[in-house]
């Protein structure tokens, strides 16, 4: 079989949407809708995209300008799905196996577009339909004696028997080139929209004789198009249901999966239990055995076996180590790396450090810009000032060393390995492997304080009334 081309209609304004955006630009599961198209094509086997643009087109192609196999096709006027795939015949010229997208149904499996596929050698090519208890305003599906395609209605032009029918058109093609261009031709806009439909042509092809061979949906949400916001956040949940059912089916506890929130490309190995109204996103990789505590948001990060996030921490391009803890209520920045069983719980915050193995800043503690050896103790209220108003300097902090609650450290400053600085302290200069470091005024204490205070205001006038 010669190597499909996909194309992929994506030029509607999407005025249901109420936006200045692009509809396919409008994001589920943290990527555009057109994302999960294209990555679908691409996952069934075709080299070549093209995708039809008009509406917000210079969008579009910037938010897809580092992807090479997409070639941009401008349909300058909306005038139907037909119209929409003309554009892309002076791309088409020699035989090709040709599926038909579109992008605003992100919910396609490669799995489906492989059936189109290989149904479609059977034949002149294939449409994937799906029974739906209420189909709306979908195209309805007509199918003739021998179980393939009889025609295609659209839900404009139907009757009130043909719309009584569930079986629907999922929008999904696998035909071929240049055939199709020719069926296009033929086709008008005698039609209540005034428009060029691709069905149309689809049904051309069948009375001259062209088997079309229908391929039925497993799961028939894989038609499900998006249409206007309330149709945006059905998919996305239908896509994080979809995560959640994978990971459940390969060993990790979701105790609550209607309340998670896990991404497609996210990846969690077995044995690990994530509580509700956690939210793992974009590259997160959780390992084996860990717990994900209520409400941790972790983006783009890397979790390691046995490890322990806290309720409510948030991790940011962080990496935890082996049997590592963090939170409840931590903050772990773009650079933060905790060392094996290192530990960092209530409030502290880790920007661009590091924590060795065994290392622990218990509450209320800024680290920026910083190495922290192993089984070095850090007191609360710690902060490494690592900004100077131009420049940002690096704090290092050796192993089992012990750094007094409300230390200020002034970087760039070292605190060597078993040091120790006295809670309180102001350190701006490096303090030796073993001694203590100490950076603070000395204690004065007054007598009779309060006794002092007392006499003092017997003796001011009283303040005249008015």
């Amino acid at each position: 079989m010669s190597t499909p081309v996909a194309v992929v209609l994506a030029a509607g304004k999407g005025t249901r949407m109420r936006s200045s955006q692009p509809k396919v630009l409008h994001e589920i599961a943290g990527r555009p809708m057109l994302a999960w198209v294209l990555d679908a094509a691409r996952d069934a086997g075709c080299k070549e995209i093209l995708v039809i643009v008009g509406h917000g087109q210079d969008d579009v192609r910037a938010a897809f300008a580092d992807q090479q196999d997409l070639v941009w096709v401008v349909q300058e006027e909306q005038r139907g799905t037909g119209h929409a795939l003309l554009q892309a015949a002076p791309f088409l010229r020699d035989e090709a196996r040709v599926l038909v997208l579109s992008g605003d149904v992100p919910l396609v499996r490669a799995e489906t577009l492989r059936a189109l596929l290989e149904a479609a050698e059977r034949g002149w090519g294939a449409l994937a339909v799906a029974d739906l208890d209420d189909p709306g305003r979908l195209g309805r599906v007509l199918v003739a004696p021998n179980g393939g395609l009889d025609r295609i209605v659209e839900y404009a032009d139907a009757s009130e028997e043909e719309r009584a029918i569930r079986r629907i058109n999922a929008g999904l093609y696998a035909l071929r080139a240049p055939t199709v261009f020719d069926d296009l031709d033929q086709i008008d806009t005698d039609n209540a929209q005034g428009e060029l439909y691709l069905t149309d042509a689809v049904g051309g092809a069948v009375r001259a004789g062209r088997a079309m061979t229908l391929v039925n949906l497993d799961d028939p949400a894989e038609a499900f198009g998006i249409n206007d916001r309330s149709d945006l956040a059905r998919a996305h949940r239908a896509l994080l249901d979809r995560k959640a059912a994978q990971l459940m089916a390969a060993g990790v506890t979701v105790l609550e999966p209607e309340r998670t929130v896990i991404e497609p490309g996210v990846t969690v190995a077995a044995d690990t239990i994530i509580h509700p109204q956690v939210s793992l996103l974009g590259t997160t990789c959780i390992g084996e055995g860990c717990t994900i505590h209520q409400g941790a948001w972790i983006q783009d990060s890397n979790v390691a076996d046995g490890a322990v996030i806290k309720p409510y921490s948030v991790l940011d391009h962080a990496t935890v180590g082996p049997r590592a803890a963090a939170g409840p209520f931590a903050r772990l920045r773009p650079g933060a790396e905790l060392g094996e069983a290192a530990a960092v719980g209530n409030f502290v915050e880790v920007k661009n450090a590091r924590l060795g193995p065994g290392a622990k800043a218990g509450h209320l503690t800024y680290l920026g810009d910083a190495d922290i050896g192993a089984r070095a103790n850090i007191g609360a209220g710690v902060v490494t000032c690592n900004y100077d108003g131009e420049r940002k300097h690096r704090t290092v902090i050796g192993e089992r060393a012990f750094v007094g609650s409300d230390t200020m450290l002034v970087a760039p400053v070292s605190i060597g390995d078993h040091a120790v600085t006295g809670a309180g302290s102001v350190i701006t200069q490096d303090v030796a492997n073993g001694a203590l470091g100490i950076g603070r005024a000395r204690q004065r204490t007054i007598a009779d304080w309060q006794a002092r205070r007392a006499a003092a205001s017997r003796a001011k006038p009283e303040k005249e009334q008015d």
